[in-house]
């Protein structure tokens, strides 16, 4: 590993565990205008529109999206510092992290460059923008940033996908720490199966499970597990969701 990629990674996890804190951070946001007021078409978690988090939703840059280990991670933000921009009082919104905010270094940092690297920013839907700075007047506002505690309805989601002997399982909807950092899969004829991430909320593992009741672990980022048994009935199918406990 060179040193300027470890200089890389030793800021990110930095971030990541400053921001766990519960102290205000500094950002930037900025807004996305979607007529269904989510910025989510797939995006780089893979929640996809069946599991959308809807406006409260927002793409972080590399310095807060931590390689896809921040999907589904809660974030309050504020704007501040702005008597123009900032709605008075600073009220605050809390956002889903659901996709990656790429760089652009044809751009400058402080004009249009908004998630280079070393930079935390946060792009939003356009109605969740309007909830903390004059959407109107403003395109890129001063934020400050916490991580919060995940607030879900339901259970756990499942959404299963692949083919006989890939099988890949989308996890949503995760409450508490929202960051899902390990899977395990049990059929009725296996033991537990660890999976590993495929890119974003998308886990994996080279199994053949058709035609067994399924079974999951999940573990978050905070080291809590829950396990949700016989989730999925032995005639499941690909691209059918289930929903387990919640934590």
């Amino acid at each position: 590993m060179g040193a300027l990629q470890a200089t890389v990674i030793y800021l990110i996890l930095l971030q990541a565990a400053a921001a766990q804190d519960g102290t205000w951070k500094s950002a930037s946001a900025t807004y996305s205008k979607e007529t269904d007021a989510s910025i989510i078409s797939e995006g780089a978690c893979g929640y996809g529109k069946s599991s959308s988090y809807g406006q409260y939703s927002a793409g972080l840059s590399s310095m807060l999206f931590n390689r896809g280990s921040s999907c589904g991670g809660c974030f309050e933000v504020r704007c501040v510092d702005h008597i123009l921009w900032c709605l008075q009082g600073s009220p605050s919104v809390v956002l889903t992290a659901t996709d990656f905010c790429p760089p652009n270094y044809g751009l400058s940092a402080d004009y249009g460059g908004w998630c280079n690297f070393p930079k935390s920013h946060f792009e939003m839907s356009e109605a969740a923008f309007a909830h903390i700075a004059k959407h109107t007047a403003a395109d890129i506002v001063p934020v400050q940033y916490r991580r919060v505690k995940c607030e879900r309805n339901g259970g756990i989601r499942f959404t299963v996908k692949g083919s006989s002997y890939f099988y890949l399982v989308l996890i949503s909807n995760v409450g508490l720490d929202g960051e899902v950092v390990g899977v395990k899969v049990k059929g009725s004829k296996t033991g537990w199966i660890p999976m590993g991430r495929n890119w974003g909320q998308n886990w994996q593992c080279n199994v053949k499970l058709a035609g067994q009741p399924l079974s999951f672990e999940v573990t978050t980022s905070g080291g809590t597990t829950v396990t949700s048994f016989n989730v999925a009935p032995a005639n499941w199918r690909f691209g059918q969701t289930f929903e387990g406990k919640q934590f």
